[in-house]
């Protein structure tokens, strides 16, 4: 018989040999530990301070009316130092006042909700892509994997040429398609805010396949007769990253141009892009991208601060496209049958790791409390100079960002930077909804997120919020907003319809919960 004994807890339930109760009182003191830690070395100048000035209090509490007579005799006797100590504080405060950065801020903004009979269940995606006779039986049951797997949910919508048997991918129709998402969500955008259309000073429009002429910016213009000394931009082929480029460009035009309106208007445009071929990597798009589009409104107005919703705090862009595997992760070209479509690369997952590493490099001195960046540091240094044994030490970004917005280009991205970032599933729930009810909708993903975050009445002042995105070139680009109050959801948002719903069974939270 084995001399090992089983023991019994003080309410006499037997533990078995080798399987203890883990220590919970130790977690949780580690818990206090490192939050005590954090906590320690962030308010560390504040701490080191309050001391300071208790003895200076305490000192000056000990004055009587001579020495304050003295004092005051001692600052006649220096009175030009002290003009000119004045003269000097003051031209200071105004050059600092004169060039400082100008804060600007998110008033409000609107995502294209697509009409209801336009969305598309995956059982007629499958019979429609059958009946063009465009594809092989590998391909169709390749497309039928990817749909599985995705994330995607069945009320994702396609443009009305896409439901056409043949499909009509026109010109005319592409136009269409770009019409009613740009002007679906500027509309709202108008009659949310009541801005007027002539009170807009900059805009800038960013769709990467879509760029006819006139440019989507010009049709905009024409179409809200917008003054003839906009400042108007078109944005073309950089990918689902663009809307934080094109936040970044409105962002550094409103720091030269006084008070005015910048509006920025992310889309993409599915019409003439979808792919007939039977090229696997080419085919993936297909399954994936689906039709939206988001209008926002910024000011650099002081007055606004007080109705906006946000105020921008960084903006940090990465391009690899200096290396070849990189440019080429995300490629529009033609098959061997003459086909157009995008080509994604085996090793975009590798390639999207490295470019958010390069991101997060420059970005986490900026956002990480001085605590995470100590340990980060003394991690490196003990790897580098004293060749120890150590893992490297991953920031928790939790500490900077109450929510995060990752670009919900499929499942695998999702996952990804939930594992590598060390995220809760909480963090990436908004994610997650957005690829489900809407689809990859390119740059405008980002802005279907936030506004989950808000339906769900999540989003209080002074939270931070990150919105991360990855596009062809290859470029990984973020931007981080505070919010300026308890933000609520705009009139006619697009979770208005979807919010409510209650998930009461497995099956409904797999439909509408976006469970992985």
């Amino acid at each position: 018989m084995s001399s090992e004994q089983n023991s019994t807890t003080p309410n006499g339930v037997q533990i078995q040999p080798g399987r203890r109760l883990p220590d919970f009182l130790q977690s949780v003191n580690l818990k206090y530990v490192k939050l005590g830690y954090h906590y320690l070395v962030s308010h560390l100048l504040t701490l080191c301070l309050v001391p300071l000035m208790a003895v200076i209090i305490l000192e000056a509490s000990r004055l009587d009316p001579d020495d304050i007579h003295q004092l005051w005799l001692h600052l006649q006797y220096n009175l030009v130092s002290v003009i000119v100590f004045s003269a000097f504080l003051v031209f200071g405060s105004t050059v600092y006042i004169m060039t400082r950065p100008r804060s600007v801020y998110l008033v409000d903004y609107s995502c294209y909700r697509p009409p209801s009979h336009l969305q598309v269940k995956f059982h007629r995606f499958m019979e429609h892509s059958r009946l063009t006779g465009d594809f092989d039986e590998s391909s169709l049951e390749f497309q039928r994997k990817i749909l599985e797997r995705s994330g995607l949910g069945e009320e994702t919508v396609v443009p009305e040429a896409m439901h056409s048997l043949p499909p009509r991918p026109s010109m005319a129709a592409a136009r269409e398609e770009a019409e009613q998402v740009m002007f679906g969500a500027l509309d709202n955008l108008f009659a949310n805010t009541n801005v007027k259309p002539k009170d807009i000073g900059i805009l800038v429009v960013n769709c990467s396949l879509f760029n006819p002429t006139p440019s989507l910016s010009a049709i905009i213009v024409n179409k809200y007769k917008l003054r003839g000394n906009i400042r108007s931009f078109n944005l073309g082929g950089m990918g689902c990253s663009a809307g934080v480029i094109a936040i970044d460009l409105a962002k550094d035009m409103l720091q030269v141009h006084r008070n005015t309106y910048a509006v920025v208007v992310s889309t993409e445009n599915i019409t003439q892009n979808w792919y007939f071929g039977n090229k696997k990597s080419m085919l993936i798009p297909n399954c994936l991208f689906r039709v939206g589009g988001a209008a926002v409104l910024l000011s650099n107005k002081s007055a606004d601060k007080r109705r906006a919703k946000y105020k921008i705090v960084h903006v940090v862009r990465t391009h690899r496209g200096a290396d070849d595997k990189a440019f080429k992760c995300v490629y529009q070209e033609q098959d061997d049958a003459g086909k157009t479509g995008v080509s994604l690369s085996k090793d975009l997952m590798a390639i999207a790791g490295g470019a958010l590493k390069t991101n997060i490099t420059t970005l986490g001195p900026l956002v990480l409390p001085i605590s995470e960046q100590l340990l980060f540091f003394l991690t490196l240094v003990a790897k580098k100079l004293f060749n120890a044994k150590v893992k490297p030490y991953i920031p928790d970004f939790k500490l900077a960002f109450d929510h995060f917005c990752i670009h919900a280009g499929g499942r695998a991205v999702i996952d990804e930077l939930e594992k590598n970032l060390q995220l809760l599933p909480e963090h990436v729930e908004a994610s997650r909804m957005a690829l489900h009810r809407f689809g990859n909708t390119s740059s405008s993903s980002i802005w279907y997120e936030l506004a989950y975050i808000e339906a769900k009445g999540r989003m209080r002042k002074g939270n931070r919020v990150w919105q991360i995105a990855f596009g062809s070139g290859f470029k990984c680009n973020s931007a981080v907003w505070q919010a300026l109050r308890n933000v609520k959801p705009s009139t006619n948002g697009p979770w208005e319809d979807c919010i409510h719903r209650k998930m009461k069974t497995n099956a409904e939270e797999e439909e509408y919960g976006g469970a992985r």
